[in-house]
């Protein structure tokens, strides 16, 4: 069973380690793979998606019955599509546990309980995650030869 947490500002080390972990990142290779997210980001980061919100964008690690960190759920209103982006990463050492399915059903209750409607994702074309969302009630707008376009009413 995991836990939505609301990270402090120390414990974003967490998310730095899995953002510079290649295997985690493994999903990302479409897109530039590892991301560096130096502790000079975190200030204006922790800030704009944690403090200051403003109910568009919803952020929070995920805890695993032992209470390690094993990931992160996250949407955020995307200006160019007009709507709600999901994320949701699993730390490597973690996966094939069912924590992701876990994990994007926490995301959609969180969505649907602020009153998001629709939640939206684009996932590259060889990220096995299309499927993990398929079985979760996304369903497929549209693909380009890069990535899928998904869908989900809440």
């Amino acid at each position: 069973m995991l836990i939505p947490y609301e990270p402090k500002y120390e414990e974003l080390w967490f998310r730095q380690m899995m953002l510079a972990d290649e295997e985690t990142m493994s999903y990302n290779r479409a897109w530039g793979g590892t991301i560096a997210w130096p502790e000079t980001d975190w200030n204006d980061w922790y800030d704009h998606w944690i403090i200051h919100h403003e109910g568009k964008r919803y952020y929070r690690y995920l805890k695993n019955q032992d209470g390690q960190f094993v990931g992160e759920i996250a949407y955020h209103y995307d200006r160019e599509i007009q709507h709600e982006v999901a994320n949701v990463i699993i730390y490597s050492p973690y996966r094939r546990k069912g924590y992701g399915a876990e994990a994007l059903e926490l995301l959609c209750s969180a969505a649907k309980g602020n009153g998001i409607p629709v939640l939206y994702d684009d996932i590259a074309i060889d990220n096995p995650a299309i499927t993990l969302f398929l079985r979760h009630g996304f369903t497929e707008e549209y693909r380009t030869p890069e990535k899928v376009f998904l869908r989900k009413t809440l």
